[in-house]
């Protein structure tokens, strides 16, 4: 993402591994917590801004 310049990410929400902000525990109960997921986190910290599939309006806001 970043030898591309990338300054937006879409992602799966509540995925374990794309989620952001809440994601599913890994206990297969549908069980949410309160984090990013491992793919989320790490392009987060990077600078990249990370939205999922739920928040692609809010995505356009922000782009525009």
């Amino acid at each position: 993402a970043k030898e591309f310049s990338c300054k937006y990410a879409i992602l799966k929400a509540r995925s374990p591994s794309c989620g952001s902000n809440k994601i599913y525990d890994g206990s297969f109960s549908g069980n949410l917590t309160d984090r990013d997921g491992v793919c989320a986190e790490l392009l987060i910290k990077n600078g990249i801004k990370v939205y999922t599939e739920e928040e692609i309006d809010q995505l356009i806001k922000d782009f525009s």
